[in-house]
């Protein structure tokens, strides 16, 4: 008895919420999946984040979205505005909201405690992904493990020399995220401002009273508390009106990467990829790793040795694409020449007088379309 081993399909590292939908997801398709993560409290996340139709269907699908508390916050229209064109453009769809916002912590809270009513969670587990192999005996807790596949999903804490950086335009940035109360009704709008020293998006919060937002703004500028507060101030105290900030500003560091290919593992979400926050994609394309998982494990056996290349190969298409918008993006508005402002107002020109431009915009921001399809 000393020496059986427990023979499972996935061992899922890292109980975030990108690590544990996907180890429910795989369970919800009938395979053998455990989680482990070195921390127990692991809801200490309080920012929100911008749930997109298609992960709205996927959370659906997986009887999550309808537990949620606190109603979630739909985003009905999006403004872009920037420091070069003259006017703001506006996108809005008449079916169905362009998001909806939610309190991470909360739909956290509500897998994990799925996960351990399974009893496929094991929390307070130290690793050595060094020593972490498929199919080879791994020993958790005093008992003996085979895992067929192992998926990575431990976030931003990454080696970087494991990882690609891409393009040349990307700076140390830093995102700092807050919320604030204000006096006029947000009207379920959210605000994408590209300024010089970088982007400032406004996101409605999930709140009764409709006047409570959240702010995310990029730099690579040192800056204090104080100077994020009148940024936001100075942009929103005319549609918001007056603006009462909560003392906590989370920082964040930016650390953009597309992880190297690996035989051994599978990597979702932020260890896969870590985009600019502009994209407001990031934990949308979470999802789609976890979508496209498990549609491979449909149509092709896990134990197959090109399982993992096959896996690594269809997202890995999709986050080059948005690494590279981004990044360029964040270098046309950083660096101020004529050449950069007019590729930023032909770009900015065709959003607003080409219908079907606009409307594959908005298809894509609400994940209806792959941009790899």
């Amino acid at each position: 008895m000393k020496n059986k081993i427990s023979k499972y399909d996935f061992l899922v590292v890292g109980g975030g919420l990108i690590g544990a939908l996907t180890a429910y997801a795989l369970y919800k398709k009938k395979y053998k999946v455990l989680v482990i993560d070195k921390k127990n409290n692991i809801f200490n996340d309080k920012r929100t984040l911008a749930v997109n139709a298609n992960s709205k269907d996927f959370l659906n699908n997986l009887g999550v979205w309808e537990h949620l508390k606190t109603k979630p916050q739909p985003i009905n229209k999006i403004i872009i505005k920037d420091y070069i064109n003259s006017s703001p453009l506006f996108f809005s769809n008449k079916d169905e909201p362009m998001g909806n916002i939610i309190f991470n912590h909360e739909m956290h809270e509500i897998v994990i405690k799925k996960l351990k009513n399974l009893k496929i969670i094991k929390t307070n587990i130290e690793i050595n992904l060094d020593d972490l192999l498929p199919n080879k005996p791994l020993r958790i807790e005093k008992n003996n493990y085979l895992f067929k596949k192992i998926i990575i999903s431990v976030g931003k804490n990454i080696n970087l020399s494991s990882t690609q950086k891409r393009l040349i335009f990307d700076n140390d940035h830093s995102s700092y995220v807050g919320f604030f109360k204000h006096k006029y009704n947000h009207k379920n709008i959210a605000y994408e401002i590209f300024q010089k020293d970088g982007p400032l998006a406004v996101l409605p919060s999930p709140s009764i009273s409709k006047k409570k937002s959240t702010f995310i703004y990029s730099t690579n500028k040192k800056i204090s508390n104080l100077e994020i507060n009148s940024i936001v101030r100075k942009n929103f105290k005319f549609s918001h009106g007056h603006l009462e900030f909560e003392k906590s500003i989370y920082k964040f560091p930016i650390v953009p990467h597309i992880k190297k290919y690996n035989k051994n593992f599978i990597y979702v979400g932020d260890t896969l990829r870590s985009i600019h926050p502009v994209a407001g994609q990031g934990w949308n394309l979470g999802v789609k790793d976890i979508q496209t998982l498990c549609k491979l494990a449909e149509q092709y056996s896990i134990e197959s040795d090109y399982f993992n290349s096959i896996y690594y190969s269809r997202r890995i298409i999709e986050s080059n694409i948005y690494f590279g918008f981004t990044s360029f993006i964040n270098f046309l508005y950083e660096n101020q020449s004529f050449i950069n402002k007019r590729i930023v107002k032909v770009g900015y020109e065709s959003l607003k007088n080409f219908k079907f431009i606009r409307e594959l915009f908005i298809k894509q921001a609400m994940g209806r379309v792959s941009l790899i399809d």
